[in-house]
This record gives C-alpha cells, structure tokens and sequence, in this order.
C-alpha cells in the first residue's frame, strides 16, 4: 500500500477542481514557452503526470499544452523527453491532430517518442503506415550528422514485429531485408574517429583512418561484427550492432508476413528457438579449431549471392556472419566481459544458423563443419545414442532430478511435432517418463496434461491405460528403489517395511521390475496385479503416492478423450474390457477406486453412444460382470452404468444381430441379481444397496422386457410383489425410507407403463426419429409452419 503522504497527494490530484485544472494548465504552457526549463517546469509536469494517472479518465489536454508537451519529446533533455512521453500516453490524441511522423520530422525519432506512436495506434492500418514512414527513412540516404534517428527505427520496428507482424506487407520485408544485409556484410572497417599517430605537429592532414581490431587485439582481417573492437564507431558500424540484435527475430517472424495467417506457427517457432539459446552453454576447452577458412568460404560465396532475392540474400549474409562470428569466438579475449560477449556471440550465432538452416536445407551442409568444430564429436553422434540416453537413461536413472525433469518435458514440449514425425523412441518410452510424473505429481502434472495426447495411439493405448492405472504402484516402486538404494540392508531402519522386503526378494522382482520397464512393447499388464497391490498394501498411505493417485483420473479422462479420436470398434471393445478388469484390480486407496470407477462409468456411455454395436459385441463380458451380485455392493458407479447400457443398446434397433434369446438372457441375470438384493440383507461389511442401483436394475427389465413382450409378466409380477413387501414399513436391503418411497414411486411407474405393451415400448425404447427430432427443419411436418406463423405474429406487434 501507500504511504500517507502518498495517498494524501494522489487524493489530491484525483479531487482537484476544473477552474484549479485550467489555471495550471495555464502556468504550465507559460514554463514551456521558456527557452530554458527550470526545475519548476520538471515538478509541474511531474505534477500533471500524476494528476492525469490518479484517475481511470482519460482526458485532453488544451491545444497549446499539448503541443508543447510534443515538442519535449525532441528536447536534448531525456528527462523531459521521458515525462513527455509518459504525460502524452495519459492523455487522448487531439481529434484530427493524432501523432505522427512523416518523413520531415522523423528525424526527431527517439525511443520514447517511439514508444508514444505505438501505444497511440489505433488499428493495424495506423500501424502499417508507421513502418512505412520508418522504412521510407532506412531507405533515405543518412544526413552527415549522426544515424541517431535510425538507432531508434529498428527497435520500433522489432516492437511491432513482435505484437502485429501482419502489419508489414511484402515490400517491406524486401526493403529491411536489403537494408540488413548491407549493414551486417558491408559497414566500415575503420574507426569511426579519426586516430592521429601523435606528434607537435598533428593537424588534420596527418590524421590516418584506423582498421578496427578483433578481440586478442589484431587487425581485423574481413568484414565488421559485433565482436569488432575499436577507440570508436562509424554510424553505419553501430547500424551493423543494432542488425545483428534483431537477426534472429526478424528470420523467425518475417514468414508471417509473407504467409498471412502463420502467426502462430511463427509464435512456436520464435519460442522454440529462443529456448535454445538457454540451453546451450559453452567451452572454450570443449572446442577445437575451425577447420579450414571461414574467411575463404565467406569470399567464395559473396559474389553469387549477390544475385539472389533479398530474402534468400538475407539468409546467406546471415550465414556468413555467424560463420565469422565462430571464428572470432576463438580468438583469446584480453578481457572478461569481451570473453562473455563471445559466449553470448556464439550461443546467438547458433541459434542463428539453426534457423536459416530451417529455412534452406542446403546450408546444412555448410554449417556441418564449423558445428562440428564447436560440439567436438558430439555433432556427428548416432541419433540413436542420443535419444537412448533422453527417454532411457535420464528418466530411469535420474527420475528424483527436479531440474532434468523439467527441462527435458520442457524440451518435449518444444519439439513435440517433430518427435512424433522423426522419433519413434519418443511413443515407446512413455513407461519411463511416466516415472517422473509418479515421483513428482503435483509439479508436473501440467506437463503431461499437454503430452499425454500424443502418446495414445491405436498400437500403446491398451498398455498405456494400464500402466495409468497403475501409476500409484509406480509411485510406491520408486520409493523403494530409493530407499533400497540408500539403506543397506544390514540397517535396522530398513529392515521396517515389508514391501522393502518384497522389494528385495527374487520371488517377486518380476512384478517390480515390470513395472520399472524403460519401454512399451513387453505387455500390456502382468498376471499378479492382485500379489502386487498385497505387497504394496502399506503405501497406500504415503503421501507421494497418495498425490499420484490424485493425477491418474486427470489423466484418464484425457487418455479416453483423446482415444476416441483415433480408435475403432475393436480397440474400443479391448478398452472395455480393460475397464471391466480392471475396476477391480487397483491399489487400494477408496478415493482413487472411487474416482476412477467414476472415470470409467463416464467413458463407458460415450464408447456405447458412439457404437452402440459395442454391447451386443461384449455381451458375454458384460453380462458377466452385470450379474455379480457382489459389484452391487462394491462397484456401485460403474455397476449401475453397465447395467444402464445393457437396458439402452440391447435392441434390435442398435444392432440387428441383438435376438430374442441375448435380451432373455440378458433379462434373467439381471432378473436374479435384482431379487437377490431386494430380498436379503446386505452381506456383513456392506452397506445396503444404492437406490439408484435398484432403479437402474428396474428401469433395464422394463425396458428388455418391452422388446420381448413374453418377459412383462414377470416383471409386473416382480414389480407387484415389491409393492406389497413395501407396505408392512421397513426393510432389510433399504434403510432410508425417503429412498424406499422413491423405489416404490418409480416401480409403480413401469409397472403402469407395461400394462400398455405398445406404450410401454414408445416410452421405453423409442425410435431414433423420436430420440433426435429435426422438426425445426423439415418441412412435411406442421411445427415449423405453427413455428413461423407465431413469429410473424410476435414481430407484428
């Protein structure tokens, strides 16, 4: 907050009178009409800044004030120039007197009247014409004096190409490109001031032009670079500096320009290779000399590239730059900050040449060389080896590195697209990166949020659903191996946990060692999944693995999102019966069991509402499951939505090869399962059954039923006896009486639905037609003609 003086003077200005406001407006032009500026004028306009900003308003200044503040920002003062601007951007532009520079005053040009014109453009075609006028100024030849004017256009004009790069059009992009390559190839090799040789007499005369230096002080031997050293600059020297700074952004954005609407291609490429200029770190020790002549190269190809098209120019003298640049980086620096500056040099210049290489794989080849020189052996590696050692070793070995963790996610972020093109070491290893999720859930759970998707294919999304689900298995399994490795085993402080134990045991190192697997394709699960989760009963508790557990069914909605993209009928039925499987197989943590029942019974109705064919495919599996009574009680969520999907898709109208005698056996387990419960206490343990389970039960007889008009006397008989069991109070399978009443209501429903067989099949099973109505859209039907008319009515009046 404030301090009380502070908030004092912003009350103040935000209070402060219209008549008070007009006077020091009044004062104010009289202190700017002064060939000099005291420092009255500083605090008044410091004063009408502050007053300007205290309120959400914007306001206008007079004419005369205005204009005077425009013209601080021309003022040799930076001070003035700064409150200038600052005061400008509070305010509105005059209506009709907007800023702008045209070609007589952009000479005036600094950054902070730079940063007034962007904030004061109104639309992209305000924005285009700035540059135009900043470009037609590069085009101009430089007046003597010095190139002030055209420092300031290049950092306007990366501005703009950073927020609206749409806003250059083709002509401009030819003309900056010319410019840049003329000052990056082709500034001056001599200092800018004119050295003199000394002497009583030294005059004008005697004065000689001297070459700039390179860094371990000899004379530069080609053209100048930033890592040129000299007493001063030439304009055009700087010009080179200020090139040099923009490079790797203008190669990255201009594409948008030419493309339109690749802004956001443009975006992720500018991201990713910014990326690398963090990533890279070098040494001077890790570096051989460049083989062959870097200036001989340059030479070589001066003179054809001279006939290219300015882009194409661009990238060629980009080329040759850095390729300078390398050179120099190996020159001995006399002093640390020239040192760090060609580390810095170098890492931009790589970063560079791995965009014009992007852009011409011809260039590849030209740079292989003095990359190679750099990297050592490490350029010319088997890809293999290096991808082995990102998704093998490094998440294996080093998966409690919360660094490496984030960096190498980080990394695949970056470059996901051309890992699932180029690499694929990358879908196969997702057992092993699965590790770093299972150690360190909460930190990088959003990480794999964004990579899950492009894991699931058709070939890994049975095994990867598997090993999702057995994810909190994973987590306790690193714990161990942690543990193993730093206890050993004569210590009393290891010899405390029994899954340590198990841990260390030959017999059950199999199932330990399955699921520390480096890489997909040994299978997708293992036979004693019910053994595994026994050993590991005593870290169901642990805290790492109880967060774990908390990601996995964040994880497997997006896992069965993404599956229904690109999955077919036979994968989705596998899944099924994974799920099916599964329910019961999972580390016991009742939250994580619950969720992910909850997970899989959401799932389960989208596959069946995509391919409704799916049911009467698992129908064997699923009337298996079904018709355990046992799942009433333990797997409540995803019972009542098995038994909802037999009831909704076990129709002739679904799949035509659904037959009378699938729908009766269907019915008589479903039958047995539901007159079990509702005549028997629950088991010992077990809480009574949900109503939603026996309505669901209910609701799926009377719908087979009202298919196979031979089966509506057994459920009316059935919903009949319920009615009357009912009346003496209380009973065994139900305690609250609230839901009871709520059975009762609902059985009395479809017991009056099937006296009306005919009914009772519209209601219960009715035609796709009727399910998704288009009457809003055909025309045959009356509703869209009652439709119009009602409108026609409501607009009369």
């Amino acid at each position: 907050m404030f301090s009380h003086g502070s908030e004092s003077l912003i009350k103040q200005a935000r209070e402060i009178q219209e008549s008070e406001l007009q006077k020091f407006y009044s004062r104010l032009v009289k202190l700017l009409q002064a060939k000099e500026h005291s420092h009255e004028t500083v605090d008044s306009l410091q004063r009408l800044h502050l007053i300007l900003s205290a309120t959400k308003y914007a306001r206008t200044l007079p004419p005369e004030l205005h204009k005077r503040v425009l013209s601080l920002l021309s003022s040799p003062s930076e001070q003035l120039q700064v409150l200038g601007s600052a005061v400008l951007r509070e305010t509105l532009p005059l209506s009709g007197q907007e800023l702008n520079y045209n070609q007589e005053n952009v000479s005036q040009l600094n950054s902070h009247a730079a940063a007034l014109l962007l904030s004061q453009a109104r639309s992209t075609a305000d924005l285009s014409s700035l540059c135009a006028q900043l470009l037609r100024g590069l085009e101009s030849r430089q007046s003597d004096g010095s190139a002030h004017p055209l420092t300031h256009t290049l950092p306007v004009l990366n501005t703009v190409l950073t927020h609206r790069p749409e806003c250059l059009t083709e002509d401009h992009v030819t003309l900056l490109s010319k410019k840049l390559v003329d000052w990056l190839r082709y500034a001056s090799i001599t200092q800018g001031g004119c050295a003199s040789s000394g002497g009583f007499f030294t005059g004008p005369r005697s004065r000689q032009p001297v070459p700039t230096a390179e860094l371990d002080g000899t004379v530069s031997g080609d053209f100048f670079t930033v890592l040129c050293v000299g007493q001063s600059f030439t304009d055009d020297q700087w010009m080179n500096v200020y090139s040099f700074s923009m490079l790797r952004h203008w190669l990255l954005t201009y594409h948008s320009v030419s493309n339109g609407n690749a802004t956001a291609d443009t975006a992720n490429r500018l991201q990713l290779s910014l990326s690398l200029s963090h990533s890279h770190s070098f040494s001077n020790d890790d570096r051989s000399e460049v083989d062959g002549s870097v200036v001989s190269m340059v030479s070589a190809t001066s003179s054809s590239s001279r006939l290219l098209p300015p882009k194409e120019r661009l990238r060629e003298k980009a080329f040759q730059y850095c390729q300078r640049l390398i050179e120099q980086s190996d020159r001995k620096a006399h002093k640390k900050a020239d040192a760090d500056l060609q580390k810095a040099c170098l890492v931009e210049a790589v970063c560079i040449l791995d965009c014009v290489c992007v852009e011409d794989a011809s260039l590849v080849f030209r740079t292989f060389p003095c990359i190679k020189a750099l990297f050592g052996e490490m350029a010319a590696v088997d890809c293999e080896c290096v991808w082995r050692l990102v998704f093998a070793r490094f998440p294996s070995e080093l998966f409690n590195d919360q660094f490496l963790a984030h960096e190498l996610l980080r990394f695949l972020q970056l470059n996901l697209e051309s890992l699932q093109l180029r690499v694929p070491q990358y879908i196969r290893s997702f057992p092993n990166l699965l590790k770093l999720l299972a150690w360190d859930s909460p930190a990088l759970m959003d990480d794999f949020v964004d990579l899950l998707p492009s894991l699931v294919t058709a070939g890994t999304a049975v095994e990867l659903l598997h090993t999702l689900l057995d994810l909190p298995c994973l987590s306790a399994t690193l714990v161990l191996q942690h543990r193993s490795a730093s206890l050993p085993i004569a210590e009393s402080s290891a010899r405390g946990l029994l899954s340590l134990d198990a841990f260390r045991s030959p017999s059950f190192r199999g199932l330990f060692l399955f699921l520390l697997r480096g890489e997909a394709g040994s299978g997708d699960t293992i036979d004693r999944l019910n053994t595994l989760h026994e050993l590991l009963a005593e870290a169901a508790d642990w805290p790492r693995v109880v967060q774990c557990s908390q990601s996995v069914p964040v994880l497997l909605h997006i896992f069965f999102n993404t599956v229904i993209t690109i999955a077919d009928e036979k994968l989705f039925a596998h899944l099924i019966l994974v799920m099916l499987e599964r329910s019961s197989l999972l580390l016991n943590i009742p939250k994580y069991i619950t969720e992910t029942h909850r997970v899989f019974s959401c799932h389960l109705l989208k596959f069946c509402k995509l391919h409704p064919s799916l049911v009467v495919d698992q129908s064997h599996e699923l009337l298996e499951f079904a018709g355990a009574t046992a799942n009433v009680y333990s797997k409540e969520e995803i019972y009542t939505h098995v038994v909802w999907v037999l009831g909704e898709y076990l129709s002739v109208s679904c799949d035509s090869r659904c037959s009378v005698k699938l729908i009766t056996s269907c019915f008589e387990a479903l039958e047995a399962v539901l007159f079990e419960i509702t005549s028997s206490a629950p088991p010992p343990g077990a809480v009574c059954p949900a109503p939603r389970v026996v309505t669901t039960l209910m609701s799926a007889l009377a719908k087979l039923a009202s298919r196979s008009h031979d089966l509506i006397p057994r459920v009316s008989l059935f919903l009949s006896k319920l009615r009357t069991v009912t009346r003496g109070g209380s009973v065994a399978w139900c305690s609250d009486e609230d839901d009871l009443v709520a059975i009762v209501t609902r059985g009395e429903e479809l017991w009056s639905l099937l006296k009306s067989p005919g009914v009772a099949q519209s209601v219960l099973t009715p035609p796709q037609h009727v399910m998704t109505p288009r009457w809003h859209r055909d025309t045959n039907v009356a509703t869209p003609l009652q439709l119009r008319a009602l409108t026609n009515l409501t607009q009369s009046q």
